[in-house]
């Protein structure tokens, strides 16, 4: 499983940005998707996640301007961010949860990141 993201960059503060993310391979189902963010020495958050049937789940600092989608048919995930801040500044990651067949766990995918900067 591969995951390919997309749609980094730089933007003003203020600005909005979409982020994509495809995943590729030997897939049969995928559950949770999400989006992490990691700034120069910080650890990695999440930034927000959305299960295979739509419930969504955003970090506090996120809230109201970040929206998570996703299009199953696509296995692909979204981000939708706006009225951004500088400290939004970080490189994103994007995740997917894979059920491991015959068990009921998951494996986690990650993507390679991509950067956004957010210049104040």
């Amino acid at each position: 499983v591969q995951l390919v993201e997309s749609g980094g960059g730089l933007v003003q503060a203020g600005g909005s940005l979409r982020l994509s993310c495809a995943a590729s391979g030997s897939i049969f189902s995928i559950n949770s998707m999400g989006w992490y963010r990691q700034a120069p020495g910080k650890q990695r958050e999440l930034v927000a996640a959305i299960t295979s049937d739509g419930s969504t789940n955003y970090a506090d600092s996120v809230k109201g301007r970040f929206t998570i989608s996703r299009d199953n048919a696509k296995n692909t995930v979204y981000l939708q961010m706006n009225s951004l801040k500088p400290e939004d500044t970080a490189v994103y990651y994007c995740n997917a949860d894979v059920p491991v067949g015959g068990t009921n766990r998951n494996w986690r995918y990650w993507g390679q990141g991509t950067q956004v900067t957010v210049s104040s």
